[in-house]
């Protein structure tokens, strides 16, 4: 069973997901950042790969990805630094990358060299559904993948029914329709649309991204899905702390709330 839905199987509450961008700080803190926040307690990661031009991330994603680059991460490395990472932890691993990188890559050999490092999904903001379903799914779906689509306020019933017909694992709830960024509260608008979408009665669990940054917008979003995403206030933790493990702490804490 993929390691997804093994854990929407066994918990279906308060599950939290962390992104990180790979290479971010240091070039090689790729793995030593997963094996922590597993170590803390996460359940599930998102790791990024980092591209010139982010464009659904907020200033410090961004930023995330602008020093990994320069710090010499490539797919092809990062791939190489997670070749171990299984015998180390056992939560599931999700790959978040733009297109360009995929495409320069390739197809099939990315999701082949996800499938051979323990990866268990992926999400691509900028696929195309068309070019998902035509191209992506077939050859993810060899490779015993979950392709996780990304929804916002403004996607419509009949899209939102379609990715849920068509895809497995999770279904990412995007708070808001801007870039990424942490929140301190989400507004009465926001808590609408979580549920209107929870009224749709959906086969898929849901996750609640961006703008998860403290106790209050992490248990909103345990209250409408079954959990969320924190990434920006994580990279920034990431840049600030004294090491990975601190940085892991200040973040589980800022959180902290009964699991």
């Amino acid at each position: 069973m993929n390691r997804i839905d093994k854990l929407f199987k066994g918990k279906n509450k308060n599950i939290l997901s962390v992104y990180f961008t790979a290479g971010y700080p240091a070039f090689n803190d790729t793995a030593p950042t997963i094996i922590s926040l597993a170590k803390h307690g996460v359940d599930m990661i998102e790791i990024g790969v980092p591209f010139s031009d982010p464009m659904a991330d907020g200033p410090a994603i961004q930023h995330s990805n602008t020093v990994a680059l320069n710090n010499g991460m490539t797919l092809k490395k990062l791939f190489g630094q997670l070749q171990e990472i299984r015998s180390k932890v056992d939560i599931p691993l999700v790959m978040m990358s733009y297109m360009n990188p995929v495409m320069q890559y390739g197809v099939e050999a990315f999701c082949r060299s996800c499938s051979e490092v323990g990866i268990d999904g992926m999400i691509i903001p900028d696929l195309p559904f068309a070019d998902y379903l035509k191209v992506f799914k077939p050859v993810i779906e060899k490779q015993g993948l979950h392709c996780i689509m990304l929804i916002t306020p403004e996607t419509s019933e009949e899209r939102i029914r379609l990715i849920d017909d068509n895809t497995e694992g999770f279904i990412y709830m995007v708070s808001t329709a801007s870039t990424t960024g942490a929140k301190e509260t989400f507004d009465e608008k926001t808590i609408g649309y979580f549920k209107r979408v929870n009224a749709m009665g959906l086969r898929n669990p849901r996750m609640i991204g961006f703008g998860i940054s403290n106790k209050t917008t992490f248990d909103a979003a345990c209250e409408y899905a079954v959990g969320g995403i924190i990434g920006s206030a994580f990279i920034r933790l990431a840049g600030e702390s004294h090491s990975i493990d601190d940085a892991v702490e200040k973040l589980i804490l800022s959180v902290k709330t009964v699991r």
